[in-house]
Parts: structure tokens; C-alpha cells; sequence
């Protein structure tokens, strides 16, 4: 059996003025992903073209050891799948969802999923137009766990959920995983959710991959350093991933041991990417 749930080697896609350029990474069997990025950098699209739902321009994707571009229908039935927009008409309620997934999979547990849409608290009677935002992201996290998926791909599923509900759907995905044969790729803007769930760290900026890394690696090679601007200055700039400039002194984000003499704390994965993005070169 396969060892990576997905694999991707130099993807490509031009949309318009828009280029995917040569994303790669690889997200190990039972393992949490966390696709990080600033919006427009090219995280949707890279999932867009994980799932076949358009087609790459160059290189090579595997997921579940297929491509998807031309794998047989029984590959989907394997994937769970999360976008930003529920996907049941604004007519439906739950009970409706239910009868049309029990049509569309094979192997679609109708029980679980009426006990997920129970714990998420949707109401059966109630239409899915008449939903929050985040009561229709829940019923599409119900559909996407309730019919023997591998991979769960999921895009923005915090998106209008509240602290408690994101807690308990980051328990819902570490649950998923504790078959070493199932995986999730997920992208969010709530990095301390990726935090606290991801094994792996895969950061796409400007439609390039910058890094995809081990989740605590990424965290031990780096730390903020606080000193004054000779300070900062002072420092070896091959070490130095960006600096930030303010009215009582600087802050960079320097690999561990760069700055031994100066205060320093640790960095979060929204650190990280935000000095990759917004910290002032060296």
C-alpha cells in the first residue's frame, strides 16, 4: 500500500494572470496537513486540482496513489471533501442531504451521519437557507465524515465557526486519523488551529511553495530575536529570514542559535509566515 496519502511534484496551473509555479510536497498516510497562505496565494486551486475539478497545466499529482485527473470513479467515493460553499441546494434540509449522499456512496453511514448532524446541533426540519454560515460549513463536515472516506480535503472548514465548534472539529479530524490509513489536508486562515491538529506544514505564497515541513521541526528551527537596529543589523543574514522595524526597536525572525545574545521568543506558525511575507529583508 501506498505510504503518502498525496504527492505533488511541481504542479502547475495558469488562470489568466494568475500562475500556480511548481508547487511540491507530500503528505505522509495518517498524518494532518496544514496548507497555509495569504489569500489569492494559491491554496483553493491547489485543492481544486487534488480533487480533478480542473486540470493542471504541468507536473505530476498523486492522491490515494491515483491522478486524479484520470481515475475511475470509485476514487471518489475514498475522499471527504469541505469547500468554502455548502454543497445541498438552500431547499434541502439535513434529512434531505442525507437521502441524496445515501444515493451518491456506497458506503454512507446514514446513522452516523444523523448523530453528527445531531451533535453539530443542525435541526432536521429546518432548511438549509435558513442555516448560518457556519451551521451549513457543519452539515458539509458531517457529509464529507459520513461515508468511509481516506483523505479528507478541506477548505476553510472553521470559516464561521465559533472557539468551542473549531476545538471540537479539530477532536473530530485527530480522531479520524487514529487509522494510520486515513489523512486530512487542510487549509484555514486560523493558524493556531493548524497549530494544535497538523503533523506537516505546507506554506504556498504568490502561487509558490515556500516550505513543507514537519510541524515541530518548523517550530524548533526558529525564534523572534528583539534588539535594537545595530543589533538586528549585526546579525548573519543568511540566518535571517525577515525583520520588522518599529519606534522602540526591531524584531526578527532568525533560525535558533542566530541570536544567541539577544532576548528572544518563541515563534508560532503565524509568525513564520507572516515575517516570510510582510518582515522587511535583511
Amino acid at each position: 500500500m501506498n505510504t503518502n496519502a498525496i504527492e505533488v511534484r511541481g504542479l502547475t496551473k495558469l488562470y489568466g494572470g494568475f500562475k500556480l509555479d511548481r508547487v511540491s510536497f507530500t503528505l505522509p498516510s495518517g498524518c494532518i496537513m496544514g496548507l497555509i497562505g495569504e489569500n489569492g496565494a494559491g491554496k483553493s486551486t491547489t485543492i481544486r486540482l487534488l480533487l480533478g475539478l480542473a486540470r493542471r497545466s504541468g507536473g505530476e499529482v498523486r492522491v490515494l496513489g491515483a491522478d486524479p485527473e484520470t481515475a475511475e470513479p470509485e476514487f471518489r467515493e475514498e475522499l471527504g471533501v469541505v469547500m468554502d460553499e455548502c454543497p445541498f441546494p438552500e431547499s434541502f434540509t439535513c434529512r434531505d442531504a442525507g437521502r441524496i449522499l445515501a444515493a451518491a456512496y456506497r458506503h454512507f453511514e446514514a446513522d452516523k451521519f444523523a448523530q453528527m448532524c445531531k451533535n453539530f446541533g443542525l435541526d432536521n426540519k429546518k432548511r438549509i437557507k435558513d442555516y448560518s454560515r457556519g451551521m451549513k460549513m457543519k452539515l458539509s463536515i458531517a457529509a464529507a465524515l459520513s461515508h468511509g472516506a481516506r483523505l479528507l480535503l478541506l477548505d476553510e472548514p472553521t470559516s464561521g465557526l465559533d472557539p468551542v465548534a473549531r476545538d471540537e472539529l479539530l477532536d473530530v479530524l485527530l480522531d479520524f486519523i487514529q487509522d494510520e490509513n486515513r489523512s486530512v489536508l487542510i487549509s484555514s486562515h486560523i493558524l493556531s488551529d493548524l497549530e494544535k491538529a497538523c503533523d506537516y506544514i505546507t506554506f504556498i505564497h504568490a502561487g509558490r511553495s515556500v516550505f513543507s515541513e514537519e510541524k515541530d521541526a518548523l517550530l524548533e528551527k526558529y525564534v523572534l530575536a528583539k534588539g535594537s537596529e545595530s543589533e538586528i543589523s549585526a546579525l548573519d543574514a543568511g540566518r535571517v529570514v525577515g525583520v520588522r522595524r518599529g519606534q522602540f526597536g526591531c524584531e526578527a525572525l532568525v533560525e535558533r542559535g542566530a541570536a544567541e545574545r539577544l532576548l528572544t521568543e518563541r515563534a508560532g506558525i503565524e509568525d513564520i509566515m507572516l515575517y516570510y511575507i510582510r518582515g522587511d529583508a535583511k
